[in-house]
Protein backbone atom coordinates (compact mmCIF):
# COMPACT_ATOMS: atom_id res chain seq x y z
CA UNK A 1 0.00 0.00 0.00
CA UNK A 2 1.23 3.45 -0.80
CA UNK A 3 0.41 6.49 1.12
CA UNK A 4 -0.18 10.38 0.65
CA UNK A 5 -0.35 13.25 2.69
CA UNK A 6 -3.94 14.33 3.79
CA UNK A 7 -3.87 18.18 3.36
CA UNK A 8 -1.49 20.40 5.32
CA UNK A 9 -1.31 18.68 8.55
CA UNK A 10 0.77 15.83 8.28
CA UNK A 11 -1.58 12.95 8.05
CA UNK A 12 -0.88 10.01 5.94
CA UNK A 13 -3.32 8.15 4.70
CA UNK A 14 -4.01 5.30 2.41
CA UNK A 15 -4.35 6.22 -1.13
CA UNK A 16 -6.95 2.96 -1.32
CA UNK A 17 -9.63 4.11 1.71
CA UNK A 18 -11.94 2.79 2.30
CA UNK A 19 -15.95 4.09 1.62
CA UNK A 20 -18.49 2.55 4.65
CA UNK A 21 -21.36 4.05 3.17
CA UNK A 22 -22.45 0.38 1.31
CA UNK A 23 -21.79 -1.70 5.07
CA UNK A 24 -24.52 0.89 7.12
CA UNK A 25 -27.94 -1.38 5.71
CA UNK A 26 -28.83 2.34 5.02
CA UNK A 27 -28.69 3.23 1.36
CA UNK A 28 -27.33 0.07 -0.28
CA UNK A 29 -29.32 -3.08 -0.25
CA UNK A 30 -27.39 -6.33 0.47
CA UNK A 31 -24.83 -6.32 2.91
CA UNK A 32 -23.91 -8.09 5.92
CA UNK A 33 -22.48 -7.58 8.85
CA UNK A 34 -19.74 -10.08 9.48
CA UNK A 35 -18.48 -9.91 5.70
CA UNK A 36 -18.35 -6.34 6.08
CA UNK A 37 -16.59 -6.93 9.69
CA UNK A 38 -14.61 -9.79 7.52
CA UNK A 39 -13.79 -6.97 4.75
CA UNK A 40 -12.66 -4.31 7.31
CA UNK A 41 -10.32 -6.40 8.96
CA UNK A 42 -9.03 -7.70 5.37
CA UNK A 43 -8.59 -3.72 4.36
CA UNK A 44 -6.64 -3.00 7.70
CA UNK A 45 -4.30 -6.44 6.70
CA UNK A 46 -3.47 -4.77 3.12
CA UNK A 47 -2.47 -1.28 4.21
CA UNK A 48 -6.04 0.73 4.65
CA UNK A 49 -5.45 3.09 7.16
CA UNK A 50 -8.51 5.31 6.46
CA UNK A 51 -11.90 4.57 6.94
CA UNK A 52 -14.76 7.00 5.74
CA UNK A 53 -17.97 6.86 7.22
CA UNK A 54 -21.18 9.30 8.07
CA UNK A 55 -23.67 9.54 10.99
CA UNK A 56 -26.64 9.40 8.25
CA UNK A 57 -25.27 5.81 6.97
CA UNK A 58 -27.09 3.77 8.95
CA UNK A 59 -24.96 1.21 11.48
CA UNK A 60 -21.86 1.68 9.66
CA UNK A 61 -20.41 4.02 12.77
CA UNK A 62 -21.33 1.66 14.85
CA UNK A 63 -19.28 -1.51 12.60
CA UNK A 64 -16.76 0.96 11.86
CA UNK A 65 -15.70 1.89 15.31
CA UNK A 66 -15.82 -1.84 16.22
CA UNK A 67 -13.47 -3.02 14.02
CA UNK A 68 -11.13 -0.27 14.93
CA UNK A 69 -11.35 -0.64 18.61
CA UNK A 70 -10.56 -4.51 17.66
CA UNK A 71 -7.01 -3.12 15.69
CA UNK A 72 -6.35 -1.45 18.37
CA UNK A 73 -2.57 -1.92 17.49
CA UNK A 74 -3.08 -0.69 14.39
CA UNK A 75 -3.44 3.23 13.34
CA UNK A 76 -6.46 3.37 11.77
CA UNK A 77 -7.49 6.92 10.90
CA UNK A 78 -11.57 7.17 10.95
CA UNK A 79 -13.57 10.17 9.34
CA UNK A 80 -17.14 10.97 9.65
CA UNK A 81 -19.89 12.93 8.72
CA UNK A 82 -22.33 15.87 10.44
CA UNK A 83 -25.58 15.80 8.61
CA UNK A 84 -27.51 18.92 7.71
CA UNK A 85 -29.77 20.09 10.69
CA UNK A 86 -32.53 21.01 7.89
CA UNK A 87 -32.11 17.27 6.61
CA UNK A 88 -31.48 18.63 2.98
CA UNK A 89 -29.46 17.12 0.13
CA UNK A 90 -27.56 18.95 -1.00
CA UNK A 91 -27.66 22.02 0.27
CA UNK A 92 -29.49 24.49 -1.85
CA UNK A 93 -29.27 28.30 -2.44
CA UNK A 94 -30.28 30.76 0.01
CA UNK A 95 -29.90 28.34 3.10
CA UNK A 96 -28.95 30.52 6.16
CA UNK A 97 -25.87 28.51 8.08
CA UNK A 98 -28.13 28.36 10.93
CA UNK A 99 -30.76 26.48 9.42
CA UNK A 100 -28.01 23.64 8.32
CA UNK A 101 -25.26 24.11 10.42
CA UNK A 102 -25.88 25.88 14.02
CA UNK A 103 -22.95 25.09 16.65
CA UNK A 104 -25.15 23.21 19.05
CA UNK A 105 -26.07 20.87 16.06
CA UNK A 106 -22.92 19.63 15.39
CA UNK A 107 -21.62 19.40 18.84
CA UNK A 108 -24.27 17.00 19.58
CA UNK A 109 -24.03 15.07 15.55
CA UNK A 110 -20.24 14.50 16.96
CA UNK A 111 -21.03 13.25 20.45
CA UNK A 112 -23.29 11.09 19.10
CA UNK A 113 -21.07 9.72 16.39
CA UNK A 114 -18.58 9.49 18.80
CA UNK A 115 -20.83 6.94 21.47
CA UNK A 116 -22.05 4.95 18.92
CA UNK A 117 -18.78 4.08 17.00
CA UNK A 118 -16.85 3.45 21.26
CA UNK A 119 -13.89 6.24 19.61
CA UNK A 120 -12.70 9.15 21.48
CA UNK A 121 -12.06 11.09 18.67
CA UNK A 122 -12.20 11.47 14.81
CA UNK A 123 -9.66 12.09 12.58
CA UNK A 124 -11.69 13.88 10.21
CA UNK A 125 -15.19 15.70 10.83
CA UNK A 126 -16.50 16.89 7.53
CA UNK A 127 -20.28 18.74 6.81
CA UNK A 128 -22.60 15.95 4.96
CA UNK A 129 -22.95 18.98 2.31
CA UNK A 130 -21.96 22.80 1.62
CA UNK A 131 -22.35 26.29 0.12
CA UNK A 132 -19.88 28.51 -0.30
CA UNK A 133 -22.41 30.96 0.65
CA UNK A 134 -21.91 29.84 4.27
CA UNK A 135 -17.96 31.26 4.25
CA UNK A 136 -17.57 34.22 7.03
CA UNK A 137 -21.00 33.40 8.46
CA UNK A 138 -22.76 31.37 11.77
CA UNK A 139 -21.22 29.96 14.33
CA UNK A 140 -19.90 26.35 13.03
CA UNK A 141 -16.43 27.48 12.45
CA UNK A 142 -16.62 28.30 15.93
CA UNK A 143 -17.44 24.96 16.85
CA UNK A 144 -15.00 23.46 14.62
CA UNK A 145 -12.04 25.06 16.48
CA UNK A 146 -13.67 24.09 20.04
CA UNK A 147 -13.80 20.89 18.81
CA UNK A 148 -10.41 20.15 17.81
CA UNK A 149 -9.07 22.07 20.88
CA UNK A 150 -11.20 19.21 22.75
CA UNK A 151 -9.50 16.63 21.04
CA UNK A 152 -12.55 15.25 19.93
CA UNK A 153 -11.80 15.76 16.18
CA UNK A 154 -8.48 16.80 14.54
CA UNK A 155 -9.24 17.86 11.08
CA UNK A 156 -12.09 19.40 9.58
CA UNK A 157 -13.52 18.73 5.86
CA UNK A 158 -16.66 19.13 3.89
CA UNK A 159 -18.27 16.73 1.36
CA UNK A 160 -19.52 18.68 -1.42
CA UNK A 161 -22.60 18.99 -3.04
CA UNK A 162 -22.59 16.39 -5.69
CA UNK A 163 -21.34 17.55 -8.95
CA UNK A 164 -20.62 21.39 -7.75
CA UNK A 165 -17.15 21.10 -7.51
CA UNK A 166 -16.50 24.78 -7.70
CA UNK A 167 -19.19 25.46 -4.48
CA UNK A 168 -16.24 24.81 -2.38
CA UNK A 169 -13.41 27.17 -3.86
CA UNK A 170 -14.06 29.92 -1.49
CA UNK A 171 -14.04 27.73 1.42
CA UNK A 172 -10.71 26.66 0.03
CA UNK A 173 -8.87 29.79 -0.24
CA UNK A 174 -10.29 31.14 2.65
CA UNK A 175 -7.87 28.24 4.78
CA UNK A 176 -10.73 27.38 7.37
CA UNK A 177 -10.61 23.96 5.85
CA UNK A 178 -8.51 20.69 5.77
CA UNK A 179 -10.11 18.64 3.52
CA UNK A 180 -12.42 18.39 0.94
CA UNK A 181 -14.76 15.60 -0.59
CA UNK A 182 -15.23 15.63 -3.88
CA UNK A 183 -17.11 13.36 -6.77
CA UNK A 184 -14.33 12.85 -9.28
CA UNK A 185 -14.46 9.85 -12.00
CA UNK A 186 -14.20 9.56 -15.91
CA UNK A 187 -17.32 10.48 -16.39
CA UNK A 188 -17.23 13.78 -13.99
CA UNK A 189 -13.78 15.52 -14.72
CA UNK A 190 -14.99 19.02 -13.48
CA UNK A 191 -12.97 18.89 -10.35
CA UNK A 192 -9.51 18.69 -12.08
CA UNK A 193 -10.64 22.15 -13.39
CA UNK A 194 -10.47 24.73 -10.77
CA UNK A 195 -11.17 22.35 -7.06
CA UNK A 196 -7.82 20.41 -7.56
CA UNK A 197 -5.40 22.96 -8.53
CA UNK A 198 -6.83 25.35 -5.39
CA UNK A 199 -6.48 22.57 -3.35
CA UNK A 200 -2.67 21.74 -4.36
CA UNK A 201 -2.36 25.34 -3.73
CA UNK A 202 -3.79 25.75 -0.60
CA UNK A 203 -2.59 22.45 1.21
CA UNK A 204 -6.17 20.75 1.38
CA UNK A 205 -6.58 17.56 0.86
CA UNK A 206 -8.99 15.60 -1.27
CA UNK A 207 -10.40 12.80 -0.54
CA UNK A 208 -12.41 11.29 -4.26
CA UNK A 209 -15.95 9.58 -3.62
CA UNK A 210 -18.00 7.69 -6.34
CA UNK A 211 -14.66 6.89 -8.39
CA UNK A 212 -16.36 4.09 -10.02
CA UNK A 213 -19.72 6.48 -10.48
CA UNK A 214 -21.89 4.56 -8.18
CA UNK A 215 -20.75 1.11 -9.94
CA UNK A 216 -21.59 2.56 -12.97
CA UNK A 217 -17.57 2.37 -13.90
CA UNK A 218 -17.35 -1.35 -13.14
CA UNK A 219 -18.59 -2.63 -16.21
CA UNK A 220 -21.91 -4.41 -14.51
CA UNK A 221 -24.48 -2.04 -15.36
CA UNK A 222 -25.86 -3.09 -18.06
CA UNK A 223 -29.40 -2.24 -19.84
CA UNK A 224 -32.30 -3.90 -18.13
CA UNK A 225 -29.98 -4.14 -14.75
CA UNK A 226 -32.18 -3.82 -11.62
CA UNK A 227 -31.59 -3.56 -7.83
CA UNK A 228 -33.61 -4.52 -4.94
CA UNK A 229 -36.04 -2.36 -3.33
CA UNK A 230 -34.95 0.19 -1.22
CA UNK A 231 -31.73 -0.13 -2.83
CA UNK A 232 -30.95 3.77 -3.74
CA UNK A 233 -29.36 2.40 -7.25
CA UNK A 234 -32.64 1.82 -8.30
CA UNK A 235 -33.57 5.39 -8.56
CA UNK A 236 -30.02 6.22 -9.41
CA UNK A 237 -29.70 3.75 -12.77
CA UNK A 238 -33.62 3.79 -13.29
CA UNK A 239 -35.11 4.29 -16.98
CA UNK A 240 -32.88 3.53 -19.84
CA UNK A 241 -29.79 5.49 -18.05
CA UNK A 242 -28.13 1.61 -17.43
CA UNK A 243 -28.48 1.27 -21.33
CA UNK A 244 -26.66 5.01 -21.21
CA UNK A 245 -23.82 3.81 -18.95
CA UNK A 246 -23.53 0.39 -20.97
CA UNK A 247 -22.89 2.56 -24.14
CA UNK A 248 -20.51 5.24 -22.19
CA UNK A 249 -18.35 2.52 -20.72
CA UNK A 250 -18.35 0.31 -24.20
CA UNK A 251 -16.70 3.57 -25.88
CA UNK A 252 -13.91 4.07 -22.79
CA UNK A 253 -12.94 0.21 -23.08
CA UNK A 254 -13.22 -0.01 -26.83
CA UNK A 255 -11.18 3.41 -26.80
CA UNK A 256 -8.32 2.27 -24.55
CA UNK A 257 -7.95 -0.85 -25.88
CA UNK A 258 -8.50 -2.77 -22.67
CA UNK A 259 -10.80 -6.00 -21.65
CA UNK A 260 -14.11 -4.92 -20.34
CA UNK A 261 -13.45 -6.15 -16.77
CA UNK A 262 -10.89 -3.94 -16.62
CA UNK A 263 -12.85 -0.50 -16.47
CA UNK A 264 -13.01 -0.46 -13.15
CA UNK A 265 -9.27 -1.12 -12.73
CA UNK A 266 -8.75 1.74 -15.01
CA UNK A 267 -11.23 4.13 -13.33
CA UNK A 268 -9.32 4.28 -10.21
CA UNK A 269 -6.03 4.20 -11.65
CA UNK A 270 -7.95 7.55 -13.23
CA UNK A 271 -8.54 8.71 -9.95
CA UNK A 272 -5.06 8.16 -8.91
CA UNK A 273 -3.17 9.73 -11.30
CA UNK A 274 -4.02 13.10 -10.04
CA UNK A 275 -1.16 14.27 -7.58
CA UNK A 276 -3.71 16.72 -5.69
CA UNK A 277 -5.71 13.45 -4.59
CA UNK A 278 -5.62 12.42 -1.60
CA UNK A 279 -7.14 9.03 -1.38
CA UNK A 280 -9.81 7.14 -3.29
CA UNK A 281 -12.47 5.42 -1.19
CA UNK A 282 -14.46 3.12 -3.03
CA UNK A 283 -17.25 1.68 -1.55
CA UNK A 284 -16.29 -2.30 -0.53
CA UNK A 285 -18.86 -4.34 1.03
CA UNK A 286 -16.52 -7.69 0.70
CA UNK A 287 -13.10 -8.98 0.60
CA UNK A 288 -13.14 -9.94 -2.71
CA UNK A 289 -13.40 -6.36 -3.64
CA UNK A 290 -11.04 -5.34 -0.74
CA UNK A 291 -8.36 -7.48 -2.44
CA UNK A 292 -9.11 -6.46 -5.99
CA UNK A 293 -8.80 -2.33 -4.98
CA UNK A 294 -6.09 -3.01 -2.49
CA UNK A 295 -4.27 -4.72 -5.46
CA UNK A 296 -4.27 -1.25 -7.31
CA UNK A 297 -1.87 0.69 -4.81
CA UNK A 298 1.26 -0.01 -7.01
CA UNK A 299 2.54 3.52 -8.22
CA UNK A 300 1.26 2.42 -11.73
CA UNK A 301 -0.83 5.57 -13.03
CA UNK A 302 -2.52 5.76 -16.34
CA UNK A 303 0.03 7.29 -18.77
CA UNK A 304 0.07 10.65 -20.34
CA UNK A 305 -1.88 8.66 -23.52
CA UNK A 306 -4.23 7.09 -21.94
CA UNK A 307 -5.22 10.28 -19.27
CA UNK A 308 -5.46 11.89 -22.95
CA UNK A 309 -8.16 9.07 -24.61
CA UNK A 310 -10.16 9.45 -20.96
CA UNK A 311 -9.82 13.42 -21.92
CA UNK A 312 -12.26 12.91 -24.26
CA UNK A 313 -14.86 10.78 -22.08
CA UNK A 314 -16.45 13.13 -20.17
CA UNK A 315 -19.93 12.91 -19.09
CA UNK A 316 -22.01 15.57 -17.62
CA UNK A 317 -25.32 14.65 -16.02
CA UNK A 318 -26.71 14.26 -12.64
CA UNK A 319 -28.01 11.17 -11.91
CA UNK A 320 -29.19 11.89 -8.20
CA UNK A 321 -31.53 14.32 -9.52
Amino acid sequence: MRYRELGRRGMSVSEIGYGAWGIGASGWVGATEDESVRALHRAVDLGVNFIDTARGYGESERIVGRVVRERAGDEVLVATKVPPMNRTWPAPDGIDPAEAFPGAHIRESVETSLRVSGLDHFDVVQFHVWSDEWVGRGDWLQTVEELKKEGKIRLFGVSINDHQPDNALALVRSGAVDTVQVIYNIFDQAPADALLPACEEHGVGVIVRVALDEGGLTGRITAGATFPEGDFRARYFRDDRPAQVERKVAAIVADLGIAPDEIAENALRFVLSSPAVSTVIPGMRTVRNVERNTALSDGRPLTADQLAVLAGHRWQRNFYG
